[in-house]
């Protein structure tokens, strides 16, 4: 074993192009430390519908420059099959350790393939590269981003000419032709012959922003903003002087691009903590909400000020958040359909309904919700919106944070807020409360575990709620294709339990509907859903052995 793991490494070293992952495995082999290389060479990162994501470091089961340039062999390969020869790949990046190499072997290796391989000039935000392969007429489309994961992480995101990410068979197509990738040696990369794009694809990604807004709409609201350590701040103060809003008030601490992430334990809002400059920044600029983004600015987060919060700010969810846009498009008169994916909240179908416009339920992720025919509007609980799926098939935090600083300025001519936007649409379509259990592990058997759990003894009633339902989502359904999750209905509620697909989580999404007479009622529908949700996630949790 030791030897067969040692034999592995330097084979491994005698091909690996960067100095800096072979002197790392180098060292590992010298110290002769094989619970570190079986970690590494216990196989082979995944190529999926995320593309792929991992911890950055020398090896196959990590991502660096050897696994990167196999994955661009593998998709050059695929798409060459598919009749593609000389088509261009549009390649983004973000400002993670390492992006802007993978960024380049992609490059070298698509031209080097006989395809056309153009960069975006600087780390952008991923919608931009989203938005470029459909404006250039690209075949395909590369971001090197590991969105909010930790600092140690990068991944590889691939889109096909469409402008939205892979689904299946793609995803199984191109991952068999990545393993078919030989010795690296083989692999052709030119030292040039691909095009370094200039700042006029983002001009045009940004004339396109304005699409987002009505025209003569109110642009009053005033903002605290932050990129997270990402590269969302010239973007989208660029975007919001553009529309004429009050410019940002920055989070200094988190505006500039940096890998290593120092103000936070995880660069997503949504994590414990995240928020908390931006809080604080807030509480001095007095602003009418907070925008933040993630790192590659594809999410984007939203606060508001409540007197009842401690420290004055409340999050919304992003189901909230998706409420109020779809509220906003309905009111500005959109038509088309409303998609969502099966783990946000059954409010927007409520909402659609009302406004006679067309619904539709996806599996997670916006490789799904964007290829739904007649899209006006997706959004996913995750903090991911689609607001303009004409330009950008993905979730985009640059024209959410418009749209919804947009709602917030007509609300605020009227002497109104969000907040009371969230009450009146509680008013016409009861209370919907969502939460989440997210359980991260070391170990993914624990995951495993708790489904397999789940599956052979599933629960018969949640927080004194009976299951009226119980649908493994592996088998399909009549309108949903195989997926590993589980879906129970109850009265009055509902929840889907899956495995995260780009983290080591587990993840449970809840939501119960309270119904509500009146205004005056609307305190005690809070306190209720608010105690069912804490009720369904003790139950579950304990169900499912977490």
């Amino acid at each position: 074993m030791q030897h067969d793991l040692i034999a592995q490494a330097r084979t491994w070293l005698a091909e690996d192009p960067d100095p800096e992952t072979r002197a790392e495995l180098a060292a590992i082999v010298e110290a002769g430390d094989t619970q570190e290389l079986a970690a590494r060479f216990a196989g082979t990162l995944q190529f999926g519908t995320a593309g792929l994501r991992g911890e950055l470091g020398a090896g196959p089961m990590r991502m660096n420059r050897s696994v990167v340039i196999r994955a661009a062999a593998g998709l050059a390969a695929y798409l060459k099959a598919q009749g593609e020869e000389g088509g261009l790949v549009v390649i983004g990046y973000d400002a993670r350790y390492k992006s802007a190499d993978f960024a380049r072997d992609t490059a070298a290796v698509m031209s080097g393939a006989g395809l056309r391989a153009a960069v975006l000039p600087r780390p952008l935000p991923t919608p931009v590269l989203a938005y470029a392969i459909r404006h250039l007429g690209a075949v395909a489309g590369v971001e090197v981003t590991a969105s909010h994961n930790p600092p140690r992480d990068n991944g590889y995101k691939v889109y096909l000419g469409d402008g939205s990410q892979i689904v299946p068979p793609a995803d199984g197509e191109i991952a068999a032709a990545i393993a078919a990738v030989g010795p690296l040696a083989d692999v052709v990369r030119p030292e040039d012959g691909w095009q370094t794009l200039g700042e006029e694809v983002l001009e045009a990604y940004l004339a396109r922003t304005d699409a987002v807004l009505a025209t003569g709409s109110p642009r009053t609201a005033r903002t605290v903003y932050t990129a997270m350590h990402g590269v969302g701040t010239s973007v989208l103060t660029a975007a919001f002087a553009r529309a004429g809003f009050p410019e940002p008030v920055l989070v200094a601490e988190q505006a500039e691009p940096d890998p290593a992430f120092p103000t936070v334990a995880f660069p997503n809002p949504e994590e414990p903590g995240a928020m908390d400059l931006a809080f604080a920044t807030a509480r001095r600029a007095a602003p009418d909400l907070i925008i933040a983004n993630d790192p590659d600015a594809d999410r984007c987060a939203v606060a508001v000020p409540d007197t009842a919060t401690e420290g004055g700010w409340r999050m919304l969810r992003g189901d909230e958040v998706g409420a109020l846009l779809a509220a906003h498009l309905v009111e500005r008169g959109a038509s088309g359909v409303f998609a969502e994916s099966i783990v946000s909240s059954s409010l927007l179908g409520r909402i659609a309904e009302k406004a006679g416009l067309g619904y539709e339920e996806t599996l997670t992720g916006f490789k799904w919700i964007a290829r739904v025919e007649g899209l006006r509007y997706g959004y996913e609980e995750a903090l991911g919106y689609c607001v303009d799926p004409e330009g950008v098939r993905d979730k985009d935090g640059i024209t959410a944070a418009l749209l919804v600083t947009e709602l917030a300025s007509v609300l605020k001519e009227q002497g109104r807020t969000l907040l009371d936007l969230l009450d009146d649409l509680a008013l016409a379509h009861g209370l919907h409360a969502t939460d989440q259990l997210s359980v991260r592990v070391e170990d993914l058997s624990v995951i495993a575990d708790a489904m397999a759990r789940l599956r052979e003894q599933p629960p018969t009633a949640l927080a004194g709620l009976a299951v009226t339902s119980a649908e493994d989502l592996s088998q399909g359904t009549d309108r949903l294709p195989p997926t590993d999750g589980l879906r129970y209905h109850l009265e009055g509620a509902r929840v889907i339990v899956r495995p995260s697909g780009t983290e080591p989580k587990l993840k449970c999404y809840l939501e119960v509907v309270v119904p509500v007479a009146d205004a005056a009622g609307l305190p005690a529908a809070r306190a209720r859903g608010a105690e069912l949700l804490a009720g369904i996630k003790r139950d579950l949790a304990a169900a499912a052995g977490i």
